[in-house]
Formats: C-alpha cells, structure tokens, sequence
C-alpha cells in the first residue's frame, strides 16, 4: 500500500465551555493597575490606591497561568492595564506570551500615550489589533476628561499603528455633557482611514457610588446610533462575529467602519467568550462580578498545576448568565464598583 501523501490530521484543540453552553476563548490580561491618565469615567481626581508591586502577579504568574488557559481551550490574549506600557519590559513579556502554545492571537488595549515608540516591535511580533482609547479630538476637552494634556502624544501613537499596517479601533466613551460634540468628528476619521470607530455606553466603573441602572442611561446604544444617523444616513449593520461585543456599521462612502458597544445595557452576554485576570490575580468571568477566583493565593501556595486547571473549571462552571445577574450576586458592601483600572479595561 502506498503511503499516504496526507498530513495527519491536526490535533482537536480543547474547546471550554460554561454551563450556559458558551465557549470560554479569550482572555483580557491586566498587566497593572496604574494608569498614567485620571479619566474621570475610570477613576476619582485624586487616583485610586494602587497595589504595592508584590501584590501583582509577576510577569512569570501570568506565563503560567496564561499557559494553563490554553490548554483549556483559550485562543486570544488581549493585554490591557491601567495602561500596560506603564508596566515596565511589557515587550518582553509579550514575546513570551506569543511562545505560549495554544496562544495565536495577542491584541493590546492602549490610551496610547507612551505606545509610540514601541509601534515597530508590535508589528514584529505580530499583534494583530490595537484597541486605542480616545473619547476626543479637541485637545481642550481631552484635558477636561483626562486631567493630562496628552492629545498630541496619543494621535502621534494612532499614525505610527496606521503607517505599521496594524489594525486600529478607537474606542470612545459615550458621555452626556462632555463629549457628545465629539461623536460626529471621531466617526468621520473612517471615511478616509481604514479604522473602526467604536462608542461605549459610559459604565459605572470609576471607583465611586453606583446608583442607577441603564434605564437611566442618557446615551445608551439606540440614542447613540439614531445619533450617528442623524448626520451619516442610514447605517448597515455587519453581522457580528461570534463573541463580538460591538455591533458594527459601514457607513456609506467610508474606508472603515463605526461601532457601537452597549456595556451598560449588556445585550451582547448570551455569546460572551471573555474572561478577566486582573493585575492581583483575580478571575473575573463577568465584568460587572465581583471575582470568582483568587489565582495569586493558588500560585503563591504551592498548588500544582492540576489543581489550579481544576479550580480554573470548577469557577467556570458557575458563570452568571449575563451582566444583570453577576451585578445581583455582588455582595451588599461591593455595590459601589471599583475603577475599571484594577478591574482590566
């Protein structure tokens, strides 16, 4: 008989799933909770208390954790802070992450402010998309919502990605008296640039009190369309990808395309694939839970590999469905949210 001239047939890759049938396939890594910003929406003027550095996992934590995550069937890693480039040998630490089997997608969320000057080795490694937060084009208003006077450095941080061929979403913050102006002017950055344009419905994640729900919202996700339309015309949905958080839009005439995510009304839960780890260590499989599993104490205490798989399951097997029951589950004293900086943008 002769051979086959076939490849033998690729391994199955492991596929995780909660208990609400949905696949578990991407992880959104925070590699600090400092941040070199004070964006109002995220933190009080003053800052947050930001963890002593043992408190964090180190980089070699988070290799393995990472590590034992692909083999439960995670596939994306997208790092994100605070700011991560605020942490110190961030490239480095991605080269390793990219070695990681089972790892073939790393994305990177940014302010953009010190991201600059390592824009070539992103393209070398590979990164395939960079999510850069920016909720305005007028530098006075930049300053008013970030206490820092750093537009300059951030849109010279959204040319270098574009020269570098690197897939850039801008993700802007949907806010009642501050930056609506702004809506208009940073879509109209898709018509001529092959970017995504995505408006967030402001959440309550900023260190403070949390008081009202999204029937409250100014400018949830139907206001902010019926906005853009107003101005653009008819928007045509493209449909979403499996675990998409956006509802993404062409606009007639445009090289890229607008977004609109609704955070705060959470109607895209039912094909959720994220998981949280944040810069402490804890696993969050909701954004709005209160944290599921404490991975520092189970590295830190000498637990094996098999066991740290086994709670990593055991945790993943109790995921609230959505958004709204996670937030239900949180005990009576964590109603007030804590500042999406520790949590992992």
């Amino acid at each position: 008989m002769l051979p086959s001239l076939l490849a033998p047939a690729a391994p199955a890759r492991p596929t995780l799933y909660d208990q609400h049938g949905r696949p578990l396939e991407y992880l959104r890594l925070a590699v600090t909770d400092r941040c070199n910003l004070r964006c109002f929406y995220c933190m009080p003027e003053e800052g947050i208390r930001y963890m002593p550095k043992h408190e964090l996992l180190s980089y070699e934590e988070m290799l393995r954790l990472t590590g034992l995550l692909a083999g439960l069937g995670v596939r994306k890693v997208r790092l994100t802070g605070g700011e991560p480039f605020v942490r110190r040998d961030l490239v480095p630490f991605m080269e390793q992450l990219a070695q990681l089997p089972g790892i073939d997608d790393i994305s990177l969320t940014t302010n953009g402010v010190l991201t600059a000057p390592h824009v070539p080795a992103l393209a070398r490694l590979g990164v395939k998309a960079v999510n850069l937060s920016l909720d305005t084009l007028n530098r006075e208003r930049f300053f008013q919502i970030t206490r820092r006077d750093e537009l300059p450095r951030v849109l010279e941080t959204f040319y270098a990605l574009l020269d570098a061929g690197i897939q850039v979403k801008i993700n802007a913050v949907v806010m009642d008296g501050r930056n609506i102006d702004d809506l208009i002017p940073l879509a109209a950055l898709s018509r001529d640039l092959p970017v995504d344009v995505r408006f967030i419905e402001e959440m309550p994640f900023n260190g403070g009190s949390h008081e009202a729900g999204p029937a409250s919202l100014p400018w949830n996700h139907l206001r902010i369309r019926q906005h853009l339309e107003a101005h653009f015309g008819a928007l045509t949905p493209v449909p979403m990808a499996a675990g998409a958080t956006a509802s993404d839009y062409r606009v007639a005439g445009h090289q890229g395309r607008v977004g609109i995510i609704a955070a705060y009304s959470r109607t895209f839960c039912g094909t959720c694939n994220r998981l949280r780890l944040t810069a402490e260590g804890g696993i969050k499989t909701c954004l709005y839970d209160q944290g599921v599993l404490d991975t520092r104490a189970l590295l830190r205490g000498g637990k094996s590999d098999e066991e740290i798989v086994a709670a990593l399951s055991a945790a993943f097997r109790h995921r609230a469905a959505n958004g709204f029951e996670a937030e239900r589950q949180r005990p009576l004293h964590q109603l007030s949210f804590e500042s999406m900086a520790t949590i992992g943008g």
